[in-house]
């Protein structure tokens, strides 16, 4: 018998913690699993086989024990019984930024499917920080979750932070596919996103093409490029060029779209595929606020994740949208599986398909090739 510390110890019996404490209203103690076996006539072990091992107790024996419960209006603490079992109902899930709406759909993906099994889902923000990162794996361990959901931005991340998931609960991995020789994951296909993004431009007649992305160091921009140079391959665009800005966010994006504008301008780029709908967002408002440029007139602009920048910019951006909420539940999904699975698991890598958005920033306008 597992002992969570020293002052619940004597009163631990196979997944059922005694609570008789006096501090409910009216001086009333709370009635204890001994209370319970008293009343019915049977040891304190027969109630616990009752609440966690029915099939080891008689018909007639678990009835009355279920009388002697409802009498007595006992109900079982469903924490000391996850602390004695040494797992609890809650998954957690470390998210690199809430303030992207993508990882909002995951986070509501992974509690809808939580709440479909019966669990529930404990949400942590690291502000893409790996100290925060470490520091909530560690308080899930503590808090002996039944899984984690981690989400991941790229293979030097996934290095750094595997070897703080903890051993006691299986961990799935998002975002990004990992060596599923260590670990479940779900991904979403990077490579097929920057492809759709760049046939699309292909499709309205665009045939100078510029693709915005970096740092080359993060895979997902990295398979988004590698998307877009496997398209204009196949359509036979040749006028092609590369911007790679320092980061993936609105300011960066201001800034490429400042450096292509006078090219726009000439007629050299007239469409523009973005690694993420922040640096889209940022290139249509510097494209823009030159007054003599218009988009999606003199430029069409593709954007990737679908999050709020898209369809909030004033003129609506056309995106790859990335399935978070689907992520989220095939991640809880796999996170259960293994957890029931115990010996007999096999991690699973799961690849899901995004799809294309058609908004404002390239349907209008729409040119046909000469």
């Amino acid at each position: 018998m597992k002992r969570i510390n020293e002052r619940y110890a004597a009163d631990l019996i196979d997944g059922e913690v005694r609570m008789a404490e006096n501090g409910e209203a009216g001086g009333r103690s709370r009635p204890s699993i001994g209370d319970v076996a008293a009343l019915a006539g049977v040891s304190s072990g027969t109630v616990s086989n009752v609440l966690n091992h029915p099939g080891r107790v008689s018909a007639a024996t678990a009835d009355k024990v279920v009388r002697a419960m409802a009498m007595l209006d006992y109900v079982p603490d469903a924490n000391a019984r996850s602390l004695a079992a040494g797992t609890s109902r809650t998954v957690g899930i470390v998210l690199p930024d809430l303030s992207n709406s993508l990882f909002v759909d995951v986070a509501r993906g992974a509690e809808a499917a939580a709440e479909d099994a019966g669990y529930s889902l404990m949400i942590a923000n690291s502000d893409t920080r790996l100290d925060r990162e470490t520091r909530h794996l560690r308080t899930f361990t503590q808090a002996r979750v039944a899984g984690v959901l981690l989400t991941l931005n790229d293979s030097d991340h996934f290095a750094a932070i595997a070897g703080q998931t903890p051993r006691t609960a299986p961990t799935v991995m998002l975002n990004l596919a990992v060596p599923s020789t260590r670990f479940c994951s779900v991904a979403v296909d990077n490579e097929h996103g920057g492809w759709l993004a760049t046939n699309h431009l292909a499709d309205v007649g665009r045939e100078r093409l510029v693709f915005v992305g970096g740092p080359a160091g993060l895979e997902p921009v990295r398979h988004r490029a590698q998307g877009f140079a496997r398209a204009v391959s196949e359509r036979g665009v040749r006028h092609v060029r590369t911007v790679t800005p320092s980061g993936v966010n609105r300011a960066d994006g201001w800034e490429a779209g400042r450096a292509i504008v006078d090219d726009v301008r000439a007629g050299l780029v007239d469409g523009v595929v973005a690694a993420t709908d922040l640096l889209a967002a940022g290139i249509v408002q510097a494209l823009e606020s030159t007054l003599d440029v218009r988009v999606p007139d003199d430029v069409a602009v593709v954007g990737y994740d679908n999050n709020q920048a898209a369809w909030d910019s004033p003129i609506p951006i056309t995106t790859v949208a990335q399935p978070g909420e689907k992520m989220g539940r095939e991640g809880m999904r796999l996170v259960i599986q293994e957890g029931r699975d115990a010996q007999g698991h096999e991690h699973e890598a799961v690849v899901l398909a995004p799809t294309l958005v058609v908004r404002a920033s390239t349907e209008q306008a729409r040119r046909v090739n000469a």
